[in-house]
This record gives structure tokens, sequence and C-alpha cells, in this order.
């Protein structure tokens, strides 16, 4: 059994059903050719796991806003992480008070698996950009960058 974290952006929607074995991602041929230079995916077959990350301008924040790789520490992204998805989860579950187009899909995050410096400093840079890019505060204090 896979397991998937699922970031997903409101400018593109890509249906993502996962089953024991298998992955069906339904889009269009549109949305696939206009999210293929807005579209981070990181997997890795040993552990299991894969990042997709799809939003209009989130590359160029990244490139151009956030700080730079091991600016943080992997313990202190995963602990940032772990409080954002836990709110993000519980806003998922609330779409009569929470925007379900912003919350549209849950995340599958597992404080206790390793997933790498990569995985969580691109978790973790979503979730600033995606508090920032539409004015949401998923928790405590929100840096600009």
């Amino acid at each position: 059994m896979k397991n998937f974290v699922y970031i997903i952006g409101v400018l593109f929607t890509i249906i993502a059903c996962s089953t024991s074995s298998k992955n069906t991602i339904a889009a269009t041929d549109h949305q696939i050719k206009a999210s293929v230079n807005d579209t981070v995916r990181i997997a890795n077959d040993s552990l299991e796991y894969e990042v997709i990350i799809i939003d209009n301008g989130f590359n160029y924040w990244l490139a151009s806003q956030a700080y730079p790789r091991n600016y943080y520490s992997q313990s202190y992204l995963e602990i940032k992480n772990q409080l954002y998805i836990t709110e993000w989860n519980n806003r998922v579950l609330q779409p009569q008070r929470y925007n379900p187009n912003l919350y549209e899909m849950r995340i599958d995050y597992d404080p206790f698996i390793n997933y790498g410096y990569e995985v969580n400093y691109l978790i973790y840079n979503y979730m600033i950009y995606f508090q920032n890019t539409y004015k949401q505060k998923l928790t405590g204090y929100v840096p600009s960058r």
C-alpha cells in the first residue's frame, strides 16, 4: 500500500484516486499542458510516497521568494508541516465553513515516516505560498516568504 501526499492548487483541478496498487489521474489535455510548468512532482519508490503540487505561480514563487534549501532544519520543517497539514485536513472536513475550492483534498502526511528534506521543504513552502496567496491562516504566524 502506498502512502501519498497530495497538494492540489485551486487553479487546476486534477482528480486523483488511489487504490491499493493503482493510481488514476484524470485531467483534460488542456489542463495537463497548462500545468506542466507549474507542476512539482517528487517520488521515491523505495519509501512509496509521491508529492504532486499543482498551482499556477508556485514554481515562480519558490524560485523567487522562498528561503533557499537548508535554511531550515528538517525537524523544523516536519513540525511546521504537521501543524499546517493537521489544520488543512480539518478544513477539508468542514466544507460548509471553509471554501471547498481551496481545501479540495485531504493530505496524507504521516509524521512517523521520514520523507526526507526535499519533500518537507516543498510541502512547507507550498503551505506558506498558499497562506499568503489565498489570504488564509492555517496556524500561528505566517511568514511572508
